[in-house]
């Protein structure tokens, strides 16, 4: 019978061959014990690291170049900022000048409505019994019947001009003045620069002439100086020599006893002509001073003792510390003999639990055909 070549199902096909190899990737997978340990994959876990770290350190050096450009920013504003306020305080300055300049009060164009000396102006309501102004109800002005609006105008415009043409000739006057004040000022500044280097050179020579006269003065001062100091020296030397003569020659160092005696009796003395004691009064210092150096020699025996009790007491502190020590070692030794002897029985008594666990409990013992059955699929 011939064998029928039925067509191969591509779907089917490529869902085996992708069971396939989703097999060996797990096996692959749960074979490799350090995979199984750690239980992911770290190549993916170490690409995501990185990427971690890239994606940080672009953060941080676009956050640190949006700082420094906040940074610039806020420094741009500020200046900014600053120059706005200056240019606002010079405008205000500037109009203020000018209001106060050129837009005074009495110059106004409507200054004639709110003038406080504008009733003593005006003239009177009648200035006489043929005033045109006087009508015959009695009104004198009515709205729409003023009858000099044409000259007003022409009048208010001729001052308009003559303000504008003013305010042009004290603008050109201003200029004119400025330039002048600077080219005066130029001229004030060169003066006195040369001023200056002139008391300049005045006060170097000035100052030179002092440190001359200044150098020659304490010459002649320390000329004057070394010899008042020579006389001094050799009337000092000449007090000196008289003065040990006298004091060589004196009852001080001659050691009188009268010359301490007092006025108010011989058993006083005066203290600053005093000199030695009598033979009496040595004698009682020198017992005095006997009497302490046997007291010293004493205290110094009782010391002498006080440290040979305390050495002896030493003595028999630390013989009695080695007697303790000896004894506890002794008794460690014995302690560490029971120790061993009972560590000999559990020995032997493991070792006969070993043989009877290797001889009875696990006599049928696996080949290598047991453990080749394991592992050898992922499921």
């Amino acid at each position: 019978m011939q064998k029928l070549e039925l067509p191969v199902d591509l779907a089917e096909a490529a869902v085996l061959q992708r069971r396939q190899n989703a097999e060996q990737q797990r096996q692959s997978r749960v074979f490799n014990a350090r995979v199984r340990t750690i239980g992911v994959d770290k190549q993916s876990l170490d690409v995501q690291v990185h990427d971690k770290k890239i994606q940080k350190e672009t953060e941080d050096k676009w956050h640190e170049a949006f700082d420094a450009q906040m940074v610039q920013g806020d420094k741009i504003v500020c200046l900014l900022d600053e120059r706005q306020k200056e240019d606002i305080r010079n405008l205000n300055k500037t109009i203020n000048e000018f209001r106060l300049c050129f837009q005074k009060e009495e110059d106004r164009r409507e200054f004639d409505l709110y003038d406080p000396q504008g009733l003593k102006k005006d003239l009177p309501a009648r200035v006489s019994d043929d005033d045109p102004r006087c009508s015959v109800s009695g009104v004198q002005l009515l709205m729409g019947e003023d009858l000099t609006e044409s000259k007003r105008k022409r009048d208010q415009q001729e001052q308009l001009r003559e303000w504008s043409l003013q305010q042009q000739w004290e603008l050109a006057k201003a200029l004119e003045e400025k330039k002048f004040a600077g080219s005066l000022y130029d001229t004030m500044r060169m003066e006195l620069d040369k001023k200056a280097m002139d008391l300049q050179r005045m006060e170097e020579e000035a100052r030179r002439e002092i440190c001359t006269f200044t150098k020659e003065f304490n010459r002649v001062q320390a000329e004057e100086t070394l010899e008042r100091r020579k006389l001094e020296k050799q009337q000092q030397e000449e007090d000196n020599s008289v003065e040990i003569s006298n004091l060589i020659e004196g009852d001080l160092l001659s050691e009188n006893p009268s010359q301490a005696t007092s006025s108010f009796g011989p058993h006083r003395v005066v203290p600053d002509r005093w000199k030695g004691m009598s033979p009496e009064q040595l004698r009682a210092i020198n017992n005095v001073q006997q009497q302490q150096l046997q007291e010293k020699m004493r205290l110094k025996e009782e010391e002498r003792l006080r440290q040979a009790e305390w050495d002896r007491q030493k003595a028999q502190e630390a013989r009695a510390m080695i007697l303790l020590e000896r004894q506890q070692k002794r008794e460690e030794r014995e302690l560490r003999k029971a120790q061993d002897h009972i560590n000999m029985q559990l020995a032997q008594a493991h070792k006969a639990q070993k043989i009877y666990l290797d001889k009875e409990v696990f006599s049928n013992t696996p080949t290598a055909q047991y453990f080749e059955q394991f592992n050898t699929t992922s499921r």
